[in-house]
């Protein structure tokens, strides 16, 4: 689904204009004129429609009129996994990111789309990270101390609706 964005002048003398692609960002910006007949040469750019997910990647990479179109270039070729690493790594780890030379795959953030701390600690038991356990005694290994550990590392979050469990590495 494309997204839509809205152009909107600080020249409050000119009526701004919506636009899906950087092309017609482009076009539209060159000919918007104010009322004076003064071209118009700065705009305020806004998110309007689309997923969530494109909404949060918007939030976090800014939308600026030097970078609308490499946003929306991410916008529409990167895959769910990219967008919500790179939104994680910008927005909740403070990572610096370059739209024109970083890609979301080289951040250094783990995500597991997990709902709870706890479910993180049952899934690295199983996984074997906490070494070998007898099923005669895994029922009595104590998982939300193993939660609170995790804590220190990893962070429970929200991306567009969809509960995560992070690390900043």
């Amino acid at each position: 689904m494309p997204c839509t964005f809205y152009a909107q002048p600080y020249d409050i003398t000119a009526t701004g204009f919506y636009f899906e692609t950087a092309e017609d960002f482009t076009i539209k910006a060159a000919v918007l004129r104010n009322e004076a007949g003064q071209p118009v040469e700065e705009f305020e750019l806004q998110f309007i429609d689309g997923d969530a997910i494109d909404a949060a990647l918007a939030d976090a990479l800014g939308l600026y009129q030097n970078t609308i179109a490499l946003v929306i270039a991410a916008l529409e070729g990167w895959d769910t996994d990219q967008k919500t690493r790179a939104i994680l790594a910008i927005g909740e780890c403070s990572c610096a990111f370059d739209l024109g030379t970083d890609r979301p795959d080289d951040l250094d953030v783990d995500v597991y789309y997990l709902d709870s701390l706890r479910d993180l600690a049952i899934e690295f038991v199983a996984e074997g990270i906490m070494g070998e356990i007898p099923d005669a005694l895994e029922r009595y290994f104590d998982y939300d101390a193993l939660a609170r550990d995790l804590g220190v590392d990893y962070s429970e979050t929200i991306v567009a609706g969809q509960r995560l469990i992070y690390r900043c590495a």
